[in-house]
């Protein structure tokens, strides 16, 4: 089989296509042909190498992936060749709250990826695959999907009628967009660019903020909202935090997320945090027992990711550097076979 690895922090060019052969799925174990992966910012930041003492080498890269059972191993009794599946990002984390130990089998970083045409996984790891969803919509969902999950219904509760801002136009943004909205929310979105504006408002986003022209955006957002707005899905990290305290209520919550937006101002507003009681909430992705709650919840509304652009098996270091670029709107993709 086909498969890319990293040898080394070698960045995109570092990227080896090399032969392996195809593994045997052992007791509770299922083979996957993978059909399709798309691409976070983490994993560009892993294939630079710049993610943390944890990556090891030679790593294939790539955490969201979904395929085809090919075959299954003894007493695997869920899953029979032929079946679509999804590969959760934690394979450890099963369900309830995070733990070291639980963290330890993230893929593409301290465990091998997707970015292959084969892979085995254990059967508690793996979600049939919706079925009005094709397998690169549904290879966005481990990773992207279940952050904006966690930090939108899991982690930040949202009801309807409450105000959710959500930051940029990649993968954890725009489904943050949708699951706000799936839950009855309003939503304010950000971005620098006048077309993906038009974008965002096609998706549904009810006020938008272009925060290159208007810098204050976490105070013009805290004005349309009226008090404030409940959630922040903050990605941009701590060179985003002051507008994000500035938009957030009294009470509210800011989702925790990226690092996109480089070093901290020099005047963090962390008193005023304090003042309004707000609560600043990390995420990482979630458990295997999210990725199927998410699942479900999107089969029932039928709702479909956005996927920017699908590049070939081929064309892997080229669906990096589109990522790298910025112009992306939403997934990235890569269709494996």
């Amino acid at each position: 089989m086909k498969c890319y690895e990293l040898q080394g922090p070698n960045g995109i060019d570092g990227l080896a296509l090399v032969d392996k052969p195809v593994p045997e799925p052992g007791d509770g174990q299922v083979l996957v042909r993978l059909k399709a992966a798309t691409l976070n910012y983490r994993d560009l930041l892993t294939v630079k190498g710049g993610y943390g003492s944890r990556q090891k080498f030679p790593l294939v890269p790539v955490s969201d992936g979904a395929g085809i059972v090919e075959r299954v191993g003894p007493g695997v009794r869920e899953f029979a060749a032929g079946d679509r599946v999804i590969g959760s990002f934690f394979e450890g984390w099963l369900s309830g709250e995070p733990s070291e130990a639980k963290m330890r089998s993230a893929l593409g970083g301290s465990v091998d990826g997707v970015l292959t045409q084969y892979r085995i996984f254990p059967k508690h790891a793996l979600v049939r695959t919706p079925e009005h969803l094709n397998d690169i919509e549904a290879a966005a969902l481990p990773c992207a999907g279940v952050t904006a999950w966690s930090a939108v219904v899991k982690l930040g509760g949202v009801r309807p009628g409450q105000t959710v801002l959500t930051q940029g136009t990649g993968g954890v943004s725009l489904f943050a967009l949708q699951f706000a909205k799936m839950c009855g929310a309003r939503v304010v979105a950000t971005s620098s660019s006048a077309a993906k504006i038009e974008r965002l408002k096609h998706l549904g986003a009810h006020f938008t903020l272009n925060y290159k022209a208007t810098p204050d955006w976490g105070k013009k957002a805290r004005e349309w909202s009226g008090q404030g707005v409940d959630l922040v899905v903050e990605i941009g990290g701590v060179g985003t935090l002051n507008e994000s305290i500035r938009a957030t209520r009294i009470g509210g919550t800011i989702a925790f997320i990226g690092v996109l937006a480089g070093p901290p101002p020099s005047d963090l507003r962390l008193p005023l945090m304090v003042m309004q009681q707000q609560r600043l909430q990390g995420v990482t992705v979630g458990s295997v027992e999210d990725l199927k709650a998410m699942v479900d919840a999107i089969a029932v509304h039928r709702m479909k990711p956005v996927i920017d652009k699908t590049f070939s098996f081929d064309q892997a270091r080229e669906a990096f550097r589109h990522m790298e670029s910025g112009a992306h709107f939403g997934k990235v993709a890569i269709a494996i076979d």
